[in-house]
């Protein structure tokens, strides 16, 4: 009978702990993420004197038909940046995971190295490429590259390692018995492929294709620098608040951008639904077994990507050597020297310092968080809420993240004022902004964990701690630490946000 007892008791402290934390990261999210975006809508419907006008300002931006056509322009450079990442992406991850390719350590480095830079970063490689002065022009076929062409092309390049870390994620807890059967029944290579590696992959190809998506709706940097006259989103937003300094209609463009959210929620929820935990108690670690064929198509095809990676690379490396591209190809390191703009150093060890912190504290805060939303079985309807927060700053630009964190920090009234114009506020803006993606590497990584686990950690009376820190924690290490560096990447190199 007091077995019978102890089950019960366990579950119920588990789940109280997981209820107390949950409502700490709502609170959390309530006032660095929820509120100061309730500061950015009441700012959308204020005129220039703050002056409460309702919907006039939404109204203005209506009736203007850029609006649409930027939105489509948006829209069409999104979807196209988003079929052709995912397909890269893919075959780029199962070619890390489930072939026996030599050098995988090497190709998977290289295939992060766009994260050690700002997306802008390939836009000015592309522009020494393939500009008016560009190397190569003449690909181009007489087409101009300061357009869609360019902005597909330079946010391809840097949304490739953003998909890579979900898709590898999804890729590498393979369950070997899958393989086993299909072997047994003869199936072909090619028909495995399509029966068990990507329906196995599902939730995280899933997950890959909104990340992605809204990564590029959202970016301005790219659009800003190779986008020409073709304007989008997140440029107008640019003009609107930079250029303009009208910070009303920047509000207002800034809400139209969120909806991306909220579709981003509904798919992941639908396939929530319907996806089963692959990594069971009984599973076998998937270990791939040499193919010739297979694996020296994917070497070329790992060794191409790695070229490419490295000519965006060498292009804007050498463009910052050169005195004046193209007319003075002489080489000099002028370019390099900090103090001339009076700043010194002590940007970059305040960058150093501002990444570390921000990986540091991100990457506790986003994988205990995303192990509450999937492990924890009390307050569905709770978690389903933070769900839903947790995926909305993906929909949301870096400049629009900080003007919300103006207009809301900088109240007198608000008793977290104190924070304005520090690193504190850096590191809290950063790790908000860069949530998404890392959650959703986290989920993908545990929602693989069978809950099984859990339910044999409670019959066997051990606490819900020991359970994390011994088996959730170990098993999902190698994703933790693609959090950490992708956090401190984008720390060092984020300038929405910080400007």
């Amino acid at each position: 009978m007091l077995g019978l007892k102890s089950k019960p008791l366990a579950a119920d402290k588990s789940d109280k702990i997981g209820r107390v934390l949950v409502f700490i990261y709502l609170a959390l999210f309530f006032c660095f993420l929820v509120l100061p975006l309730f500061a950015l809508m009441s700012k959308s419907m204020q005129n220039a004197e703050g002056v409460f006008v309702g919907l006039e300002n939404f109204k203005v931006y209506l009736k203007d038909p850029a609006l649409f056509k930027s939105f489509f322009h948006s829209l069409f450079v999104a979807f196209v940046s988003t079929v052709i990442v995912v397909c890269l992406g893919f075959l780029y991850a199962f070619a890390l995971q489930c072939t026996c390719i030599p050098l995988k350590g090497f190709f998977r480095v290289v295939s992060l190295i766009p994260l050690l830079s700002p997306s802008i970063l390939a836009a000015i490689a592309l522009v020494y490429w393939f500009g008016n002065q560009g190397v190569f022009k003449e690909l181009l076929l007489g087409n101009s590259i300061y357009g869609p062409i360019g902005i597909i092309m330079a946010s391809v390049y840097w949304t490739f390692p953003h998909a890579l870390m979900i898709l590898s994620t999804s890729l590498s807890l393979s369950d070997a018995r899958l393989y086993e059967a299909s072997d047994a029944l003869k199936a072909s290579k090619l028909r495995t492929f399509f029966t068990v590696t990507i329906p196995g992959a599902k939730y995280g190809i899933i997950s890959t294709t909104f990340v992605v998506f809204i990564l590029v709706f959202t970016d301005f940097g790219v659009p800003k620098v190779i986008g020409g006259n073709y304007n989008v989103l997140a440029t107008d937003i640019y003009r609107e608040v930079v250029g303009m300094q009208n910070f009303q209609m920047g509000a207002v463009i800034s809400i139209v951008l969120l909806v991306p959210a909220l579709l981003a929620f509904a798919l992941d929820q639908f396939s929530r639904k319907r996806q089963a935990s692959q990594l069971t108690s009984r599973a076998v670690v998937y270990v791939p077994k040499p193919h010739k064929l297979r694996d020296n198509l994917l070497l070329c095809y790992c060794l191409l990507i790695t070229v490419l990676v490295f000519l965006m690379l060498g292009m804007a490396q050498f463009g910052a050597l050169v005195k004046f591209w193209p007319y003075n190809l002489s080489l000099t390191l002028k370019h390099y020297n900090f103090e001339v703009a009076g700043l010194g150093w002590d940007s970059f060890y305040n960058s150093v310092r501002m990444s570390l912190y921000a990986a540091f504290f991100g990457t506790i805060i986003i994988f205990i968080g995303s192990y509450l939303i999937e492990k924890m079985r009390s307050d569905k309807t709770l978690r389903d809420v933070l769900q839903m927060i947790a995926l909305m700053p993906m929909a949301i630009p870096g400049i629009v993240l900080g003007l919300a964190y103006i207009f809301f920090f900088n109240m007198k009234d608000n008793p977290l004022n104190f924070i304005y114009a520090t690193m504190i506020i850096l590191v809290i803006n950063t790790i908000v902004h860069f949530y998404t993606v890392s959650h959703l590497s986290a989920i993908t990584a545990i929602k693989k964990l069978d809950s099984e686990f859990e339910s044999v950690s409670l019959s066997l009376k051990v606490p819900i701690y020991k359970m994390f820190f011994r088996v959730t924690l170990p098993v999902c290490l190698p994703t933790v630490f693609d959090i950490f560096i992708y956090l401190f990447c984008n720390a060092m190199t984020t300038v929405s946000g910080v400007i």
